[in-house]
């Protein structure tokens, strides 16, 4: 079953072409996080299907009800959707408890449990009821913010960058309260953000938005390791693209032979691994010798300490590597390739190691 469906939606501000023919389906129950860089039209999206905009052109739809069919659109107030915005946007001069049954009439049938069942479900205590906004942490607000969107037992959850505001690790958790909450319920829910790791963590499909198109959606993982192109691979995360040498199922590359995984291309083709896909190893100076079967070797030109995870810039050995993609006649021309390696295990400047590939490199499409 479909809960929400966006069909050929257009909107332009003046000469500026926002939105250009999205089209975009999500699932009863489930979780969307909608991402791309700042000016790709999500966040006017999102005003779209809250009923904040009309859209130009194109039909939403939710549960089957037509909610915008061009600039004919049904109010805001009146679509059954709840909506967080980035700051949370407490009232300041009210308690919690006001703020959370807001949008509660004041005669509703056993408001005061609502409101406590409500603080209930957002793992908040019922003594924080008495105090105001900023007696709370960013991530408490937050969570009321969200109870008060829950209040009205919306069919759709719209979060606008609501964890931005928020340090890292609270950002973390509150984060996964909230998709946990969010599951319990049932309830579909739509989150914007500029963060690709906050996306791909929290959402069932992740829909990537560039210059107002909809250019790739689907689970995160799909699109993680199966973009759909150079640009939208780099967005979702670090990335190494390389030309390749495609043919049953391998590629001859700069790293060597791997395999890819699209069996039927042959012929020359973009490819792209992941970092953490590269593993590498220390080996001695002696066995290091551009290429094998199943990997190549180079020189550790620089490290970069981050906890847990380095960095080492890793100069390749002529013929193994960069030297002969770039065409490069002297190894001091080849970019190095940055490698992530465990902390425990960082190989000193100059050291030689052996670089392996883990799984499947990424053909993209001709």
């Amino acid at each position: 079953m479909t809960s929400l469906d966006l069909h050929a939606v257009h909107k332009h501000y003046g000469p500026v072409h926002v939105l250009d023919g999205i089209g975009l389906s999500v699932a009863a129950g489930s979780r969307t996080a909608i991402v791309g860089p700042s000016g790709s039209g999500k966040t006017t999206l999102l005003r779209i299907i809250a009923g904040f905009e009309a859209p130009d052109a194109g039909r939403v739809t939710l549960g089957g009800q037509l909610l915008a069919d061009g600039p004919s659109a049904v109010p805001a107030h009146k679509r059954g959707i709840g909506f967080v915005p980035q700051e949370g946007a407490l009232f300041p001069h009210l308690t919690i408890a006001d703020n959370v049954g807001f949008g509660l009439a004041r005669n509703t049938p056993q408001r005061a449990e609502r409101i406590a069942e409500l603080m209930d479900m957002v793992a908040l205590s019922r003594a924080m009821l008495a105090r105001r906004p900023h007696e709370l942490s960013g991530g408490q607000q937050q969570r009321v913010a969200l109870a008060r969107a829950l209040a009205q037992r919306p069919r759709l959850m719209l979060l606008d960058e609501p964890f931005s505001a928020l340090d890292t690790g609270l950002r973390a958790s509150t984060r996964k309260a909230v998709a946990t909450l969010l599951g319990n319920a049932g309830i579909t829910t739509i989150l914007v953000t500029h963060d690709q790791s906050e996306a791909l963590s929290f959402a069932d499909q992740v829909a990537v938005m560039r210059e107002g198109r909809l250019v790739q959606a689907g689970p995160p993982a799909e699109l993680y390791l199966r973009p759909s192109d150079v640009t939208t691979a780099s967005f979702l995360g670090e990335s190494i693209v390389l030309p390749a040498q495609l043919a049953g199922g391998w590629a001859d590359c700069a790293l060597g032979r791997i395999a890819v995984n699209d069996r039927q291309r042959g012929g020359a083709a973009q490819i792209m691994l992941r970092p953490e896909q590269l593993q590498v190893v220390q080996v001695p100076a002696s066995s290091a010798h551009g290429t094998d079967a199943s990997g190549c070797y180079g020189a550790v030109t620089d490290t970069d300490f981050g906890g847990s995870v380095c960095v080492l810039s890793v100069r390749l050995l002529r013929g193994s590597a960069a030297a002969v993609v770039a065409g490069a006649d002297d190894l001091a021309e080849a970019a190095p390739l940055l490698v992530r390696t465990s902390a425990l295990q960082v190989p000193p400047v100059g050291a030689m190691v052996r670089i392996s590939v883990a799984g499947d490199a990424h053909v993209f499409s001709a």
